[in-house]
């Protein structure tokens, strides 16, 4: 009957946890993607919309890309991708399906470890619902988090049952969910530190040789992981100098925010998705406070454990954990996160429960006044976490609420800029980046969208001038080199932009928009074979790119290869048969080279795609002439007059057209059309006396 009835409150307690999780998060579906990482990940990111095939995931396990390396995230993220496409709000929805599951494991593993129901049921309702974990489910690049997570909850499962049944299959098991979990995110690498504390209790297991041995290969897969994951970020430049951040500053940032995880815990307020690094601006009062506060609870724990272990291992899981995100080893430039919290806060949580357990006193009203107190953390906490879910509608209301809450945040302010600027809101837009600038001056991102949105604003000098202030606080910025290769360009200044398209690719030489900018700067400046060879670079590292051989159709076309020309304009209309520009030019050249029936059917498709495309008529006008079709070119060719009453050569044409089918009083209308516009155009005025000659000779 016991047994009967905890697996009915077990059960009772999984369904309550389920739906609190579903009531704070189901309006979640509603929430767009926003403009912070989740256009690298997702909506700008090429690899994951092609869908799960060999070449994605070839990609997922040898990218570096957004100075990461998680395959199995990128996995998840490609088939959210071929599920939901651009609908945001299926990719969040599986992100709440992994916080529930992550919940339910984590009260599994500790009913099945403690036999503690009540305290369990606490723990794993808090992770649900607190605001700090908002961050974690709310936002679709945080899929490593949550993903990561579940392999680590299922990881310490299999462990148990390993302890349980040491010849089962549950060892070679913990393993491999490790090693999924490392691949969804690194900071899985304490995982085999957490293993040695559940040891401790509450799996009580006597400190021996096996007992370390056993850990080993977690402890392999860890730095090995550490290892690839130093490598890639420090390569994509991701991780920050000693330089920028000396020693001293990171340890007393990691001190300060050791002790404000905590306090946010316990009043979850002014929470924002980044906070900026203070650099060298903590009070050294503050500091010497907070590490010292560290200690006191520190010796106050150990104490405790010497007869109840959990103290020790809450505390040194909650501890441990922070270690590969407190910013000793800084990666990016915040001071702290709230998804840092996701799973370091469970062990503060397991002291907080067993406390109430084991020191509340057994009074009457004890069960009363506990679960009193529990409720009201969890309603409260639901309602700060269904606020703050709202934040995450959208980009604007995310970074509008960050900025609320923060104080010298350039980092948000640019990147509110970045979205300003996406929806079309210029002067908004320039005027926070120098909002941002002033705060941080040297900030080269900021220079460089600055320079982005004034070259959109049709102000190209002011944007040369920011995009060589990126380059110059940050010399390796590939895209800001591009970026002011291009203003030169369009200001006409061929020779620096070749330059520094040069540059760009120096810095990244799979740079596909440097190749193709730097080979249309080549083909202006005459230099027609080096432009050939940047567009078949260009070819190389992106070989389904229309506009690679778009360009190398018109540097073939430059050196008089018409034929190649042309099989290079079909290749990039075989990639995008909607490409207009190529079907144009595919047309000329077949129209050149008096293949006109093909001509007339290019001209023809250009025009299904774009009716008013002047530049298509004429031409097909000229090839109807060519093919004989008379009538229908003179159709054409008052298609174009029509848009471009000034055209003279049209006038002239089409006059030409007229006296060749006897309507030579139309004819002499043209002519005198084309002397008003140009009264020097000799040609027509000769065409224009032969044609009054041959009416006056008419009967």
């Amino acid at each position: 009957m016991d047994e009967q009835s905890d697996r009915y409150r077990f059960f009772l307690v999984c369904v309550c946890l389920v739906a609190a999780i579903v009531a704070v998060y189901w309006p979640v579906y509603n929430c767009d993607f926003v403009k912070y990482d989740d256009h690298v990940y997702i909506t700008d990111n090429a690899n994951i919309q092609s869908g799960l095939n060999l070449k994605s995931l070839q990609w997922a396990f040898t990218s570096g890309y957004a100075s990461n390396w998680h395959p199995v995230t990128w996995l998840s993220h490609t088939l959210d991708y071929q599920l939901f496409g651009k609908w945001a709000g299926g990719h969040h929805l599986i992100n709440v399906l992994f916080h529930i599951a992550n919940t339910i494991v984590l009260l599994c593993i500790l009913v099945r470890m403690t036999g503690a129901i009540w305290p369990s049921a606490f723990v794993a309702a808090v992770f649900a619902l607190h605001p700090l974990h908002v961050e974690s489910v709310a936002w679709i690049s945080e899929r490593k988090d949550v993903l990561s997570t579940l392999f680590w909850m299922l990881t310490i499962w299999a462990y148990i049952r390993y302890v349980e049944n040491p010849k089962g299959w549950w060892y070679p098991a913990a393993i491999v969910l490790f090693v999924l979990g490392l691949m969804s995110k690194p900071m899985l690498v304490t995982a085999p530190f957490v293993l040695l504390l559940l040891d401790y209790w509450p799996l009580q297991r006597k400190l021996s040789r096996k007992l370390l041995i056993e850990k080993i290969p977690f402890f392999i897969c860890s730095f090995a992981s550490c290892i690839v994951t130093f490598l890639v970020q420090r390569s994509y430049g991701a991780t920050v100098s000693i330089k920028a951040l000396t020693p001293q500053v990171r340890v007393n940032n990691a001190i300060v925010s050791c002790l404000t995880y905590i306090t946010k815990m316990i009043w979850p307020s002014r929470l924002a998705v980044f906070y900026p690094h203070p650099h060298d601006g903590l009070s050294a009062t503050r500091v010497v406070i907070s590490g010292l506060v560290l200690v006191l609870i520190s010796i106050y724990f150990i104490h405790l454990a010497r007869h109840h272990r959990f103290f020790a291992v809450g505390w040194l899981w909650y501890l441990g954990t922070l270690v590969p995100v407190i910013g000793l080893v800084q990666v990016g430039i915040q001071a702290m996160a709230d998804r840092y919290t996701y799973m370091t806060l469970t062990g503060l949580l397991i002291i907080i429960a067993w406390s109430a357990k084991e020191f509340v006193p057994k009074w009457r009203y004890r069960n009363i006044v506990l679960t009193f107190l529990a409720v009201t953390v969890l309603i409260a906490s639901a309602l700060i976490s269904f606020r703050q879910l709202k934040y995450w509608k959208n980009s604007s209301t995310l970074f509008e609420h960050t900025l609320q809450v923060t104080k010298n945040n350039y980092i948000i302010l640019s990147y509110y800029a970045n979205y300003l600027s996406g929806v079309g809101r210029l002067d908004e837009a320039i005027e926070r980046y120098n909002e941002s600038l002033k705060i941080a001056p040297n900030y080269a991102n900021a220079h460089y969208n600055l320079g982005l949105a004034l070259m959109k604003s049709g102000r190209a000098l002011a944007a040369i001038d920011q995009f060589s202030l990126a380059v110059k606080y940050r010399p390796h910025f590939a895209p800001a080199q591009n970026e002011l290769a291009i203003a030169l360009y369009k200001q006409g200044r061929n020779e620096d932009a070749i330059n520094h398209f040069e540059q760009v690719l120096k810095l990244s030489p799979d740079f596909v928009d440097a190749h193709l900018n730097l080979g249309s700067a080549l083909l202006e400046s005459g230099k027609t074979q080096q432009a050939i060879e940047q567009f078949r670079m260009a070819i190389k590292y992106k070989p389904d790119l229309p506009e690679a051989y778009f360009n190398l159709a018109d540097a073939m076309k430059e050196q008089g290869k018409p034929e190649e020309a042309v099989s290079y304009y079909k290749q990039a209309l075989k990639i995008e048969p909607n490409y207009a520009e190529a079907q144009l030019n595919l047309g000329i050249t077949l129209k050149e080279m008096q293949r006109l029936d093909e001509a007339i059917e290019s001209f023809n498709k250009v025009l299904a795609l774009d009716p008013n495309n002047i530049t298509a008529h004429g031409n097909l006008g000229l090839a109807l002439v060519g093919a004989g079709k008379t009538d229908e070119a003179i159709k054409e060719l008052r298609i174009v007059l029509s848009a471009q009453p000034d055209d003279v050569e049209m006038h002239r044409n089409l006059g030409i057209l007229l006296e060749g089918k006897g309507e030579t009083a139309e004819a002499i209308k043209s002519y005198r059309a084309a002397l008003q516009i140009d009264p020097n155009a000799t040609n027509v005025r000769q065409l224009l006396e032969t044609a009054l000659q041959k009416q006056k000779n008419q009967p």
